[in-house]
Protein backbone atom coordinates (compact mmCIF):
# COMPACT_ATOMS: atom_id res chain seq x y z
CA UNK A 1 0.00 0.00 0.00
CA UNK A 2 1.34 3.69 -0.74
CA UNK A 3 1.89 5.98 1.75
CA UNK A 4 -0.83 8.44 2.49
CA UNK A 5 1.75 11.16 3.79
CA UNK A 6 4.14 10.67 1.10
CA UNK A 7 5.77 13.43 2.36
CA UNK A 8 6.39 12.44 5.84
CA UNK A 9 7.03 9.24 4.86
CA UNK A 10 9.75 10.05 2.78
CA UNK A 11 11.49 11.37 6.23
CA UNK A 12 10.15 14.37 7.42
CA UNK A 13 8.40 12.46 10.32
CA UNK A 14 11.92 11.54 11.85
CA UNK A 15 12.23 15.31 12.20
CA UNK A 16 10.16 16.16 14.28
CA UNK A 17 10.31 15.46 18.16
CA UNK A 18 7.96 12.70 19.71
CA UNK A 19 5.81 15.34 21.16
CA UNK A 20 4.98 17.41 17.91
CA UNK A 21 4.81 13.73 15.98
CA UNK A 22 1.57 12.69 18.74
CA UNK A 23 -0.12 16.16 18.19
CA UNK A 24 -0.24 15.02 14.55
CA UNK A 25 -1.71 11.53 15.18
CA UNK A 26 -4.13 13.22 17.67
CA UNK A 27 -5.45 15.42 15.28
CA UNK A 28 -5.87 12.80 12.79
CA UNK A 29 -7.63 11.30 15.75
CA UNK A 30 -10.07 14.33 15.91
CA UNK A 31 -10.80 13.96 12.70
CA UNK A 32 -11.98 10.77 13.08
CA UNK A 33 -14.09 10.92 15.88
CA UNK A 34 -15.36 14.53 14.50
CA UNK A 35 -16.91 12.08 11.50
CA UNK A 36 -17.73 9.03 13.51
CA UNK A 37 -20.29 11.55 15.69
CA UNK A 38 -21.41 12.70 12.38
CA UNK A 39 -21.70 9.45 10.64
CA UNK A 40 -19.52 9.74 7.94
CA UNK A 41 -18.11 6.04 8.31
CA UNK A 42 -16.31 6.58 5.37
CA UNK A 43 -14.51 9.89 6.20
CA UNK A 44 -14.00 8.40 9.76
CA UNK A 45 -11.80 5.68 8.02
CA UNK A 46 -10.01 7.63 5.85
CA UNK A 47 -8.80 9.93 8.85
CA UNK A 48 -8.43 6.65 10.86
CA UNK A 49 -6.36 5.00 8.79
CA UNK A 50 -4.26 8.53 7.98
CA UNK A 51 -3.37 8.57 12.10
CA UNK A 52 -2.56 4.60 11.83
CA UNK A 53 0.21 5.45 9.25
CA UNK A 54 1.14 8.33 11.14
CA UNK A 55 1.68 6.19 14.32
CA UNK A 56 3.22 3.39 12.29
CA UNK A 57 5.68 6.21 11.32
CA UNK A 58 6.50 7.00 14.38
CA UNK A 59 6.79 3.27 15.63
CA UNK A 60 9.73 3.28 12.87
CA UNK A 61 11.58 6.53 14.28
CA UNK A 62 14.44 4.95 16.12
CA UNK A 63 14.49 8.05 18.69
CA UNK A 64 11.04 6.62 19.83
CA UNK A 65 12.50 3.23 20.52
CA UNK A 66 12.36 3.49 24.65
CA UNK A 67 8.82 4.38 23.99
CA UNK A 68 7.42 1.73 21.68
CA UNK A 69 5.52 0.28 24.49
CA UNK A 70 2.77 3.28 25.32
CA UNK A 71 3.20 3.86 21.15
CA UNK A 72 2.12 0.11 20.50
CA UNK A 73 -0.37 0.34 23.38
CA UNK A 74 -2.27 3.27 21.95
CA UNK A 75 -2.29 1.33 18.25
CA UNK A 76 -3.74 -1.13 19.92
CA UNK A 77 -5.99 0.47 21.92
CA UNK A 78 -7.26 3.12 19.22
CA UNK A 79 -8.07 0.11 16.66
CA UNK A 80 -9.98 -1.68 19.50
CA UNK A 81 -11.84 1.64 20.00
CA UNK A 82 -12.30 2.64 16.44
CA UNK A 83 -12.21 -0.79 14.05
CA UNK A 84 -13.25 -3.78 16.89
CA UNK A 85 -15.46 -3.93 19.94
CA UNK A 86 -13.80 -1.36 22.31
CA UNK A 87 -12.44 -3.99 25.19
CA UNK A 88 -10.79 -1.51 26.44
CA UNK A 89 -13.89 0.48 26.99
CA UNK A 90 -12.28 3.86 25.63
CA UNK A 91 -14.28 6.97 25.09
CA UNK A 92 -14.08 9.75 22.39
CA UNK A 93 -13.82 11.81 25.50
CA UNK A 94 -10.70 10.60 26.85
CA UNK A 95 -8.75 9.78 23.38
CA UNK A 96 -9.32 13.61 23.13
CA UNK A 97 -7.84 14.21 26.35
CA UNK A 98 -4.87 11.95 26.11
CA UNK A 99 -4.03 14.12 22.59
CA UNK A 100 -4.31 17.23 24.12
CA UNK A 101 -1.95 17.47 26.31
CA UNK A 102 0.51 16.43 23.13
CA UNK A 103 -0.68 19.78 21.29
CA UNK A 104 -0.69 21.63 24.52
CA UNK A 105 3.29 20.99 24.63
CA UNK A 106 3.81 21.45 21.13
CA UNK A 107 1.81 24.84 21.31
CA UNK A 108 4.04 25.94 24.47
CA UNK A 109 7.37 24.94 23.31
CA UNK A 110 6.78 27.16 20.14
Amino acid sequence: MSPIHKELSAGRWFGLSFVEQMANIGSEIERTITWKKKGNREYQRLAFDRGLELLDLTVADKKNKFRLREILRVREALADFFAFDNSYNSTDQLWQKYFFSFAYATRVRR
